[in-house]
């Protein structure tokens, strides 16, 4: 019972409006700053970017870090991607989900964990191997559960007959495996390399105003030098490098997964430096960090306590902890309701319309705001939302710029799943009788209500450790978890610091659960989360 042109066309009325008007709208009003001076035709703002070697520095910086970061993601996700698909061990979910953490921490805990880390033994004045390992620590989730989803769908059959035709186990991962795991492989790296080219808290705080991407550059020119067309000019160069590789993951990118999942094999003797070497790497780039997090915000002087805890309980010069927390939770839950009521949405028409071209140019503009950053989506705000009545201090911009930024994960989420109902199924729904409401009542609904708890979790996640967009929005009155961590971290002194670690331990803890939460509805491997 294929969808027609015409249902398509309503379910996809909501989402194609949210997001040409909180998305495209504002983005090509940064393109028209950008373009135009006094309201004509005008290059005076990329030519100003040509004068200015620092814009120069920015990018080159920009381009190579990504690159070398996804390339370090993937030499250490791929064994863990490879381990998680053939093997089943104890704790294998609980580990699992224990990796995805990193992913959805707010980009501001993750450097003050570094922060905390390198504290007092590396110069933080050269911080590229932090920022390239921060990276890395971020994306490390991205590449293991994108590939391994792939990698334990495989049917084993190719290898085996290999092997028994004498080829080594190299020469079968060359030659059978990795052939057949391009397509998720590379979806993976350009993910990766979409995050680390768009990235800006942890360059922002690690690099400390000596590393800049494009991001940190906009912000800056933005911000502090109140220069919005060479901003502008900033943002369409770097949506010209995003837009292009979200072209090319859209060729690349699976539309559909399979329920089917291989018979794994347990851990032997053979496997060991694997597994080995997999939990060295768990143990040294994702939980070192968050240790020393933890560690940090009990120290005091050459003690240990819970002072810096204490310290979030009252209000202060730069702001009161409780009202930040209580102003994250509160945009936390509107966004949750708006991602999910529009990706829910949207990913009715991806999965329905699957093998229409309408569908595939409509799957990748929900992409865009996942490699469109941040950064990006708040400066737009700003620059367009001005009239004809001024929005830019409305409360629900914050969420509304946060369930923008969650939109692409949930309808990630939710699509395959959807995708992956058997179309007889309602065929035979249909021929029994059953209206169109009946059959997504009784056949579509038991199997996708779990799939929209993940996606709200995610958006949850997403939406209370956001700090890109909100740097830009949010006011006093509507300042957030992140936001005051930054301004905690930008101050000196050792109470300042301890006041960041802590309210960045607490942001942990929050995502940490709602990630265990995820992972106790997640519907087998289907999805890439």
């Amino acid at each position: 019972m294929p969808i027609s042109n015409r249902s398509l066309l309503l379910i996809a009325a909501l989402p194609t409006s949210f997001l040409l008007a909180l998305f495209v709208y504002p983005v090509a009003t940064i393109v028209w700053t950008g373009l135009t001076a006094e309201g004509s035709f005008s290059l005076q703002a990329f030519v100003d970017l040509i004068a200015r070697p620092t814009i120069y520095r920015s990018a080159w910086f920009t381009l190579w870090q990504a690159l070398l970061s996804t390339a370090v993601t993937l030499v250490l996700g791929l064994p863990a991607a490879y381990l998680f698909a053939r093997y089943e061990f104890p704790g294998r979910r609980l580990l699992l989900s224990l990796i995805t953490i990193p992913f959805v921490l707010p980009t501001v805990v993750v450097a003050s964990a570094f922060i905390a880390l390198t504290e007092g033994w590396l110069d933080i004045d050269a911080p590229i191997p932090v920022v390239i390992a921060a990276h890395a620590f971020f994306n490390y989730a991205v590449v293991v559960r994108t590939v391994s989803a792939a990698w334990s769908n495989l049917d084993p059959s190719l290898e085996h007959a290999a092997s028994v035709l004498g080829a080594g186990p190299m020469r079968v991962m060359r030659t059978i495996t990795l052939p057949r795991l391009r397509a998720p492989i590379t979806a993976a790296a350009a993910i990766v390399f979409l995050f680390t080219f768009t990235s800006f808290g942890v360059v922002l705080i690690l690099g400390k105003g000596r590393l800049r991407t494009l991001e940190v550059e906009t912000y800056l020119q933005t911000v502090q030098m109140l220069n919005l067309p060479v901003a502008a000019a900033l943002a369409i160069v770097q949506l010209v490098f995003v837009t292009t590789a979200l072209f090319a993951y859209s060729r690349i990118h699976p539309t559909q997964s399979s329920l089917r999942t291989n018979r794994r094999m347990p851990i032997n003797r053979s496997s060991l430096p694997l597994a080995s070497f997999n939990l060295i790497v768990i143990a040294t780039l994702l939980a070192l960090p968050l240790v020393a997090l933890v560690e940090r915000s009990l120290r005091i002087g050459s003690g240990y306590g819970f002072d810096h805890y204490r310290s979030l309980l009252v209000a202060g010069s730069i702001g009161s902890p409780a009202d930040a927390i209580r102003n994250s939770l509160g945009f936390a839950g509107v966004a949750l309701a708006l991602a999910v009521t529009v990706g829910a949405l949207a990913a009715a028409v991806v999965a329905y319309g699957r093998g229409r071209r309408s569908a595939r140019l409509f799957d990748s503009l929900l992409m865009l705001p996942l490699g469109t950053s941040a950064v990006t989506i708040g400066f737009g705000f700003l620059v367009a939302l001005d009239q004809p009545i001024d929005l830019r201090t409305w409360w629900l911009l914050v969420p509304i710029s946060h369930s923008l930024v969650a939109l692409p994960l949930v309808v990630r989420t939710v699509a395959p799943v959807m995708a992956s109902i058997p179309v007889q199924l309602r065929e035979a729904a249909a021929t029994l009788g059953a209206s169109p409401a009946r059959v997504w009542t009784r056949i579509d609904l038991p199997i996708v209500w779990r799939s929209w708890l993940v996606a709200a979790g995610f958006a949850f996640a997403i939406s209370i450790g956001e700090f890109g967009a909100t740097s830009f929005i949010a006011r006093p009155a509507t300042t957030t978890m992140p936001t005051l961590i930054f301004r905690f971290l930008s101050r000196p002194g050792e109470a300042n610091v301890g006041s960041a670690m802590a309210m960045s331990v607490l942001l942990m803890l929050v995502t940490g659960a709602a990630i265990m939460v995820i992972d106790r509805f997640r519907i087998a491997r289907v999805g890439e989360f």
